[in-house]
């Protein structure tokens, strides 16, 4: 049945009141399950107006039925009743959000032949009862001019009042108060309005998870951009002020941001079933979907991309509205002496543009920028304007390049960059950011899109509180001081491709860089940089920074010092841009000690190049599929031996076939070769008695060891012969290496003579290792004896090289740093110099 019918039947049955708001509770509970369908039809304002409009028909039903009740079938004209139910806020402006607060405005006239208070508390009743949200005032006429000087809030909800239903001659009575409520006092009102605006975009800057309401470009910055309109030129609808304030396509730009945002909070709205204003990152997949976009990321990078639209729409033309507010003749001659050129005028660091001057070439507005002393500027809405409209043609001209060149030697340079962003074109002044402009960066980390990023990081670098890395940048030379700035501002606008975005963003440096005329050495030392922007924080907080392995591995990827300390403050820059609060006294530990400790290894350029290598074998070590089917843990693992000489002695594939016997090994396993010649190959996890198998064996020329410690506590050990056994021997020989790890058997030495000048202990090999290298003649039982010596002293070899011919021996032995081995050098000597008994 039909709902006025229904009303009809309840009150023609003398029913309850309670009946009237259950069945109005039930039509209204019925109308918002309709909501998610009509979305579909009718997104953005579409939907904003028939919601609003489904709003009106349902109070005015209310309204209507409340008089029905009261007047019974004496009921008056409507318009002979003295009340109007108005609308105000975003219902007032027809754009009501599905679970937005309704808000109203119930005016009325005291007439003694109406009981006026007592209808508009049935209505009241009546509407919560029922379950709307009401947001509701009450006054008489004649009471709404005083009411509207006592609170701004109230004079500012006034001003997008909308008849509903009720008296038309209250409400035309109404509009009179308001139109005297619009021109009282103006300018004081509408600078209230823009500082109350400039606290709320203090409080909601830009950012990855907006407020679709109140950040900056949000809607309380369309509402802003209206009330002033309205105040001043007393519009009902923005669009009427173009070609008086805005232009066509101004304002057009302006709408579709406009619209985007109305669909995005509706979708909210519905998604959370509440007054959800705010993108956060769990509702961006449902909202994606409900607006139609495949790509997620794209969506939030057009919802960015709105509301910078809409706070630079708003910023240029409210500025633009208020002018004539602001004039101050007192201010004149301080114009005059301040300006710059026709138009353009510096006052107290802040840069003015009058509106009635054309757009400038931007090689013009580049130039008044250069010609400022080095300082930090803010700049007038005014000035802004230029920027905005001015036409940025490509390619950029040679003279765009140098002036872009010049301004990013400032040391003020995060200004520029800053109104850059704010007027649209740092897209078009560096190419590199077209594919990054507006790109959320949704990886736990950031805080900013890509390119806030990238400003906020320039602004670190210009802006150095560590007094440490402060005092390395101003060593710097101005050429690398340029070059710092220009990766700082460009080191991740390779985001957003399916290729790393340190190798792209290199690439895209080049091209640039080229332009700039930017000699090949400080090319080169820019690309090493953006390859490597991740790399120092990566290693400093995730890595063993006390480990020289991996120092120089960072230090082979650095190249060298020059790149460390450039690579050091643009970490610094880097990690500032995230959040104020990310770069603390714990990480700027972390690096200040990895910086130091690199700056140490990197005097052994041989052992950087060494760390290279190992890094290349290790990329080939990756590529093979053998190695993509192991488990992940094993693949840590293989790449975390601590030995370069096991990758460089190694093909890849028998680095992979080494580590999975490590992996099976539980005590100790073994095997023997005798193809050609013979080797051994001995996995242990065990001790084994070295100076028994190499004494057993001393008839056996050693042609080669290695020992290299692997994982789990896995030593592999490999020696191998210039000859080869027999079958009766080969048999023995198993039997020689089972014995090997019984620690009791004992085998005496072969007597060897080894002369102190024929040995050389290198305690400065590294951090952790000590270097003993032996350099005498071959002879039998030779490396026996050197090995139960190293037993006797209790040192750990980690790697052996072994080099021997005919008459000379060449052996380096790898040691750790242990057992008090430094304080103990004479009794190296003094063991493997004496004579074995």
């Amino acid at each position: 049945m039909d709902i006025v019918l229904q009303i009809e039947d309840i009150i023609e049955q003398k029913g309850s009141d309670f009946e009237l708001s259950k069945l109005f509770k039930a039509y209204i509970n019925e109308y918002k399950t309709s909501l998610p369908g009509l979305f579909k039809k009718n997104q953005g304002k579409d939907f904003l107006v028939k919601h609003t409009k489904q709003l009106d028909s349902i109070i005015a039903l209310m309204y209507k039925t409340v008089l029905r009740r009261v007047f019974g079938n004496y009921l008056p004209m409507r318009s002979s009743i003295p009340i109007a139910i108005v609308a105000l806020g975003s219902y007032g402006r027809e754009q009501l959000c599905v679970h937005s607060d309704i808000d109203l405005l119930i005016v009325y006239e005291k007439i003694d032949g109406f009981n006026s208070k007592l209808i508009i508390e049935k209505l009241f009743y009546l509407a919560l009862d029922s379950g709307l949200k009401l947001g509701h005032r009450v006054h008489e006429v004649k009471d709404l001019f005083d009411s509207s000087n006592e609170d701004i809030t109230i004079r500012t909800s006034l001003m997008e009042a909308r008849y509903i239903t009720g008296s038309n001659f209250t409400w035309h009575a109404t509009e009179r108060v308001l139109n005297n409520i619009r021109l009282h006092n103006q300018k004081e009102f509408i600078f209230a309005k823009v500082e109350e605006a400039q606290i709320r975009r203090k409080k909601y800057p830009n950012s990855m998870q907006p407020n679709i309401k109140e950040s900056v470009g949000g809607l309380r910055d369309t509402n802003l951009i209206f009330w002033v309109a309205q105040t001043i030129y007393g519009i009902t609808n923005l669009k009427d002020l173009t070609d008086i304030v805005f232009s066509e396509d101004e304002y057009k730009e302006y709408r579709v941001s406009l619209e985007l945002l109305f669909r995005v909070r509706s979708a909210l709205h519905l998604i959370t079933n509440k007054q959800e204003d705010k993108l956060l990152l769990e509702h961006i997949p449902e909202v994606s979907n409900m607006l139609g976009f495949k790509d997620q990321k794209k969506m939030v990078a057009k919802v960015l991309k709105a509301q910078w639209r809409i706070s630079n729409f708003t910023q240029v033309f409210v500025k633009k509205m208020v002018r004539p507010f602001l004039v101050d003749m007192k201010n004149i001659s301080k114009f005059k002496k301040s300006r710059i050129q026709r138009g353009i005028y510096l006052i107290d660091e802040r840069l003015h543009a009058s509106y009635n001057l054309q757009a400038l070439d931007i090689n013009k507005l580049l130039n008044i920028l250069i010609s400022l002393p080095d300082k930090f500027y803010h700049f007038d809405a005014g000035f802004l304007h230029q920027f905005t409209y001015t036409k940025v043609s490509h390619p950029l001209k040679e003279e765009t390049y140098n002036l872009l060149k010049e301004l990013l030697k400032k040391d003020n340079m995060y200004c520029f960059l800053k109104l850059f962003w704010d007027a649209g074109i740092l897209q078009d002044l560096f190419l590199n950011f077209r594919k990054v402009m507006h790109m959320p960066q949704f990886d736990g980390y950031h805080t900013y899109p890509v390119d806030i990023h990238s400003i906020k990081c320039v602004e670190a670098l210009e802006n150095i509180q560590d007094p440490f890395i402060k005092k390395l940048h101003e060593e710097l030379s101005s050429n690398e001081k340029l070059i710092l700035k220009i990766v700082t501002l460009f080191h991740d606008t390779g985001k957003g491709r399916s290729q790393d975005h340190s190798e792209v963003g290199a690439k895209l440096f080049v091209p640039f860089a080229k332009r700039l005329n930017l000699s090949n050495d400080l090319v080169y030392r820019s690309v090493v940089l953006i390859k490597e922007h991740v790399t120092m924080s990566g290693v400093a907080f995730k890595e063993n920074i006390h480990n020289e392995k991996t120092l120089y591995k960072f230090m082979s990827k650095v190249k060298d010092t020059k790149n460390l300390k450039l690579l050091y403050i643009l970490t610094y820059a880097d990690i500032n841009g995230v959040a104020g609060n990310i770069y603390n006294s714990f990480n700027s530990k972390l690096l200040h000690d990895l910086y130091v400790s690199a700056l140490e290894v990197s005097e052994n350029l041989g052992r950087i190049t060494d760390a290279a290598k190992r890094i290349n074998i290790e990329k080939r070590v990756q590529k093979q599929s053998e190695f993509r089917d192991l488990p992940r843990l094993l693949k840590k693992k293989i790449l975390t031996v601590e030995s370069n000489l096991f990758f460089f002695k190694h093909t890849p594939i028998d680095i992979i076939k080494i580590a999975q016997k490590a992996k099976d090994t539980k005590k100790y396993d073994f095997t023997i070769l005798n193809n050609g010649s013979l080797s051994i190959e001995i996995y242990r996890k065990v001790p084994i008695n070295i100076g028994y198998l190499l004494s057993t064996l001393s008839h056996l020329d050693v042609v080669s060891m290695e020992i290299f410690t692997l994982f789990d506590e896995v030593k592999y050990f490999k020696i191998e012969f210039i000859q080869n056994v027999d079958g009766n021997e080969l048999v023995e020989l198993h039997d020689i290496v089972d014995n090997a790890f019984d620690m009791n058997l004992h085998v005496e030495l072969k007597n060897v003579t080894i002369k102190r000048d024929e040995i050389r202990v290198d305690l400065e090999h590294s951090l952790t290792h000590a270097e003993i290298s032996v350099n005498t003649r071959n002879q039998k039982g030779l490396l026996a004896f050197i090995m139960d010596r190293f037993e006797k002293l209790s040192i750990n070899v980690i790697t052996a090289k072994i080099h021997s011919t005919k008459h000379k021996v060449r052996d380096s032995f790898l040691i750790d740093k242990q057992h008090d081995i430094c304080n103990n050098v004479d009794k190296i000597y003094e063991l493997l110099s004496k004579y074995s008994d």
